[in-house]
């Protein structure tokens, strides 16, 4: 009974992961067409889920092995010492089905709490580097710095990639951004934009189903990798379809919620950006994802999603390039790897201390707990300076960029200084910034409460 609760929580986590990476990711996808207005913000999004669903199915073979960069999975076939053939996907020799689940638990935990925080932050990181780095630190404290994690491959799979994927993705959107304002300098601006925003539509759909045919792949992995190691399915067999159904559907529902906050930052905190500019970032994006997918490199969409974006504010001549946002980027990117492996260790550490009795599930009922709190908590923060499809492409302010203004009334437009009276009437930190209306005080200056406020 035990075994079957732990194998539950370890699906349901898998999935919520799957939600995260949805809704951390669609930005890369549909940042720049919101931003310009090649499509709504909802259709957007939309649009999004419904490709990162198919794109979930698309692919010819599904990876049975989670990360090469942690040994607790074969990566191909291997005949052991003893003569034995161990299969790829096939957990290490000597590894116990509970110690290998600990650390995928464990690793998949850290994974989403940095999910959440760059999320609540509204900084773009990589999901799969955030997984990556929980799944090193929860394999580092169960099995060891040395025989836990292949070193030489996480520097050659995960910190070259990550080094030169915004700089090509930039110089193949620099240059796409130049040829297109060159080739196109007789063409009415109005013209211009309508075209490029239609063009935006397919270049930015492209992307969404390369991202689906990639990410969703992760998830199948851990799980198939849990049902293994539980005894459920065998690892020569095939993975089940509810399992590739579940992950297809957790990552479409999580592209379909938005991340506004992320959204927000690619399109409008990096550049000003123009249609010829969102469409050259998009062609530039989803031209380096499907090169090195094709090369067998992976490469974080975000990582190139980014680059693109900048290359595109380099390619325009008098353009500006928010340089201190790309900078808290930059430093988000760094401490993705290490911050998520020291969750991931913690995870396990706290797992394994508390294991108790039965077969480990007090432990993995504390960690699960931890996680629910502290994405509770996350959430009720995000809500004190909400941004929704309504307010996405409010302007950018240096000062507050996640707390946007939107249309209240007519009379009371959105950002409008309101008086002394009613600033402190209303809650400081939630309803008003520096005397001025945000999404919170949509509600209290919409209600009775405003016009006695101001004694009429």
């Amino acid at each position: 009974m035990a075994e079957m609760v732990i194998l539950v929580l370890v699906v349901a986590t898998a999935l919520a992961f799957d939600f995260t990476n949805g809704f951390h990711d669609t930005g890369n996808a549909m940042a720049t067409s919101i931003a310009t207005g090649a499509l709504k913000p909802k259709v957007a999004v939309a649009i999004s889920a419904v490709l990162n669903l198919v794109g979930a199915f698309l692919s010819i073979q599904v990876a049975k092995t989670v990360s090469k960069v942690v040994n607790i999975q074969y990566t191909k076939d291997t005949t052991g010492p003893d003569g034995v053939v161990h299969h790829a996907g096939e957990p290490i020799a000597g590894l116990s089905g509970h110690a290998l689940i600990m650390i995928v638990f464990a690793g998949l935990v850290g994974g989403i709490l940095w999910n959440l925080i760059t999320w609540l932050l509204g900084l773009p990181s990589s999901s799969s580097h955030a997984l990556f780095g929980g799944l090193i630190g929860a394999a580092i404290a169960g099995l060891g710095f040395s025989n836990g994690v292949d070193w030489p491959l996480v520097l050659s799979s995960i910190i070259v990639p990550a080094v030169l994927a915004p700089v090509v993705a930039g110089i193949v959107a620099a240059l796409g951004t130049f040829f297109v304002y060159r080739l196109t300098r007789n063409v009415a601006e109005s013209a211009k934009e309508k075209g490029f925003r239609i063009g935006q539509i397919g270049s930015a759909s492209l992307v969404s189903l390369a991202h689906g045919t990639g990410d969703a792949q992760k998830t199948m992995g851990v799980i198939f990798l849990a049902l293994v190691a539980h005894g459920t399915v065998s690892v020569d067999g095939d993975i089940p379809f509810w399992v590739k159904f579940a992950c297809a559907a957790a990552i479409a529902l999580g592209t379909y919620i938005g991340g506004w906050r992320i959204i927000r930052t690619l399109g409008k905190g990096l550049v000003e950006i123009s249609a010829p500019q969102g469409m050259a970032a998009e062609s530039a994006s989803a031209a380096v994802i499907l090169s090195s997918s094709h090369l067998g490199m992976a490469l974080s969409t975000t990582h190139v999603a980014t680059g693109s974006i900048l290359g595109t504010g380099l390619g325009k001549k008098g353009a500006e390039v928010r340089w201190k946002v790309a900078g808290r980027m930059a430093a988000g990117w760094i401490i993705t790897l290490p911050v998520a492996a020291l969750v991931g260790a913690a995870c396990w550490w706290i797992a394994n201390l508390l294991k108790g009795p039965a077969d480990g599930l007090l432990g993995i009922l504390v960690v699960f707990a931890i996680l629910v709190v502290s994405a509770t908590f996350i959430y009720r923060r995000s809500r004190k300076t909400p941004v929704g499809a309504d307010n996405v492409n409010a302007e950018w302010s240096e000062e507050n960029p996640l707390q946007p203004t939107r249309p209240v009334s007519a009379e009371h437009p959105a950002g409008t200084l309101i008086d002394e009276g009613l600033a402190k009437m209303l809650r400081e930190g939630e309803l008003t910034v520096d005397g001025r209306l945000t999404d919170k005080g949509i509600q209290a200056s919409e209600a009775r409460a405003y016009d006695d406020a101001k004694g009429r």
